[in-house]
């Protein structure tokens, strides 16, 4: 096959992307209960892993007796006068722990609910202004 004789013209597809305009008009509180769920969950095992590291250093750095022997040494009495406090109790692991575990489950119930109660609200929202307008393109 021979050349053309004129110049050589290169020939581009146009990139088109398509663009769609979409409105979110209801959210289904169920499928947002059980994200936030989910969700609230892998951040409570987050959570309770990170005080678990913290409380693994500093037990190990010995602030946790520092400070014992601190309160300890600023609450003796004289004479008779005793306060009764055991501050090492206050940061044994079950404590710490159980108070994590404590916030956390408040934690993931709250989130969940309000998740919930949002999305149930954001339906009543919809139905008064229309939704929320958003625009979706295609990319290749």
């Amino acid at each position: 096959m021979m050349a053309p004789n004129g110049p050589a013209t290169t020939v581009k597809a146009a990139k088109s992307t398509r663009k769609a305009h979409l409105a979110v008009s209801r959210v289904e509180p169920w499928s947002v209960m059980r994200f936030s769920f989910v969700i609230s969950l892998v951040c409570f095992i987050i959570l309770f892993v990170a005080v678990i590291v913290l409380y693994g250093i500093l037990s190990g750095l010995g602030v946790f007796d520092a400070i014992t022997d601190l309160i300890s040494s600023l609450t003796e009495g004289g004479e008779g006068d005793e306060l009764n406090l055991r501050p090492e109790e206050w940061f044994s692991p079950g404590r710490v722990l159980g108070y994590t575990g404590l916030i956390g489950a408040l934690n993931i119930i709250l989130i969940t609910s309000l998740s919930t109660i949002g999305a149930m609200l954001y339906n009543l929202a919809a139905d008064l202004v229309g939704g929320v307008d958003i625009t979706l393109s295609e990319s290749e």
